[in-house]
């Protein structure tokens, strides 16, 4: 039976983390809430109460139009390119002898780059006068505007973010390869199963909790976009990349409307909420109709 003094342990152990969501999570969120209903520009110490005024003007807003839709743009090329490349990287590594936890490193460290030192290389290597774009003129006759057509611009951003969260995800899904013991693959060759069979009916349905895993942090990722979109395009062109990032910053410091990019950012946070929730539970409902959970 429990007793007050476990209880007060139990208190005391969780108290770090209970002090730091406090600081940092609940009391912005309160002054976020109260910002967002004042005309606030970051400068003044005197505003004014304005109600929902300033959600009302942020849904008929181009700026939050165009962040909620280049999101879901942004998550129909990400997720599949990351899940896929993580997927290979994975059983590759899984697949090697020895000296797996180096290749494993050697993956992860784009994770740990800076998103501002690899976006600001990809934007040289993308200028007009790199070596890359002289050699497509020169000997196909493309002149492809990478950062300046709406399209190009949210793939070049995907494959950034790709390349960088890859190796992170394949660290989680070799895990999932460690953990499937290798007796069932034995069985299925000796069985003739074909390999893609075997990936099909053994592998996908066993590493079903990795991948689950990755799909959520990677659908979390795509609401969080900042860095790359800052550094290479600042929300362009024609807010083809404004993600809900990139409309609060520019709100908020740009314009100086803090209280109006308080109310974006509140609703970033609920349309980011609904969103996962409802994914979540669909890839439940699909694990669950194909037996996998």
């Amino acid at each position: 039976m429990r007793t007050k003094k476990s209880n007060g342990m139990g208190w005391l152990f969780a108290s770090p983390y209970l002090i730091y969501a406090i600081i940092f999570f609940a009391i912005p969120l309160v002054w976020s809430l109260y910002l967002s209903a004042t005309d606030w520009n970051l400068i003044s110490p005197e505003f004014n109460f304005e109600g929902i005024s300033n959600y009302i003007k942020a849904m008929q807003s181009p700026g939050v139009q165009a962040a909620f839709f280049v999101t879901f743009k942004f998550m129909a090329v990400f997720v599949p390119l990351v899940i896929v490349s993580s997927i290979l990287v994975a059983a590759i590594i899984h697949g090697l002898p020895r000296f797996k936890g180096i290749f494993l490193i050697g993956f992860f460290l784009p994770y740990l780059a800076s998103g501002v030192v690899s976006s600001l290389i990809v934007k040289g290597l993308l200028s007009y006068n790199s070596p890359l774009n002289a050699f497509l003129r020169s000997n196909f006759g493309l002149d492809i505007d990478w950062l300046g057509s709406p399209f190009s611009a949210l793939c070049v951003v995907a494959v950034i973010i790709a390349w960088k969260f890859t190796g992170y995800y394949a660290l989680i899904l070799t895990s999932g390869f460690e953990s499937i013991n290798t007796e069932i693959y034995e069985a299925a060759a000796i069985d003739g199963v074909s390999p893609w069979q075997r990936f099909w009916k053994i592998t996908l349905p066993l590493l079903y909790p990795a991948i689950y895993t990755v799909l959520i942090l990677s659908i979390g990722v795509t609401f969080g976009i900042f860095t790359e979109v800052y550094q290479l395009t600042g929300g362009g062109p024609n807010f083809a990349t404004n993600t809900w990032q990139m409309e609060i910053f520019t709100q908020a410091f740009k314009n100086l409307q803090a209280g109006y990019a308080s109310a974006v950012a509140i609703i970033a946070s609920v349309v980011t909420f609904i969103s996962i929730f409802v994914i979540r539970k669909l890839l439940e409902l699909w694990g669950k109709r194909n037996g996998w959970v």
